[in-house]
């Protein structure tokens, strides 16, 4: 199995689960050149193939002479890439129901013990402290350093009306955390309304938090989630031929 396998894959469960759809985007920092990572051409993720992937420097700029044409938001792995060395892969979504948190004074917090890595900090960026005016998209290496330093050293960071950025020491912790994310926020959204406040809500506390961020790498999910994704991907090439 190749990371360029992987990356087609994890581009499909997050547009399977609903946290990214036509946008949005999933990337890998390659194995043989650490200043180097790997990202889909400009396509929705849930038609992304093997060949539609292409190789980025950390400035974003495509390795290869007359590569297709990029996603405009490259940037944001890019920095990312360039301020963290731990992280390996990259997952930019737009979760419906993380966006509420990005644009209120409520906190996200960690309710389930799948998402504890919440715990560790989910800073709140907004563009309009980098450039004002914008179209909220990170279109060049000054909004990505921008959101790569208000992310800082944890583990995701949400992006004021725009979505989230997740990071993982591998792929599917970062796909792991993103559908993780996603479902804490619902389900936070609902305890808050059962409770009738954020204060009355019980959340986990920073030994929980410290306990399961420990082992939390979610292969059991990325073992069923890959293969699945390698039956139906199996079943597309074999109706292509």
């Amino acid at each position: 199995m190749s990371i360029i396998e992987d990356l087609v894959i994890a581009s499909r469960v997050c547009a399977e689960y609903g946290v990214i759809d036509a946008y949005g985007h999933v990337t890998v920092r390659s194995e043989n050149n650490p200043n180097h990572y790997f990202m889909s051409r400009d396509v929705a993720p849930e038609l992304i193939q093997e060949e539609d992937i292409l190789e980025f420097d950390l400035d974003s700029n495509p390795v290869h002479p007359n590569s297709p044409k990029g996603y405009n938001e490259r940037y944001i792995h890019g920095e990312i890439y360039k301020a963290r060395p731990d992280v390996n892969s990259i997952v930019h979504n737009h979760s419906h129901a993380v966006i509420p948190f990005s644009c209120t004074t409520c906190e996200l917090k960690p309710i389930f013990h799948m998402s504890s890595f919440i715990g560790l900090g989910i800073p709140n960026w907004d563009i309009r402290d980098a450039q004002k005016g914008t179209d909220m998209l990170v279109r060049n290496s000054m909004l990505g350093k921008s959101l790569a330093d208000k992310l800082g050293k944890h583990p995701a960071a949400l992006m004021r009306g725009h979505g989230s950025v997740v990071t993982g020491n591998k792929i599917q912790t970062a796909v792991g955390r993103t559908i993780y994310l996603d479902y804490n926020a619902k389900m936070q959204f609902q305890a808050m309304m059962m409770a009738g406040s954020s204060e009355s809500v019980v959340y986990m506390d920073d030994d929980e938090v410290a306990a399961n961020v420990s082992w939390q790498e979610y292969y059991r999910s990325w073992d069923l989630w890959k293969k699945k994704w390698l039956k139906k991907l199996a079943i597309e090439k074999n109706e292509k031929a």
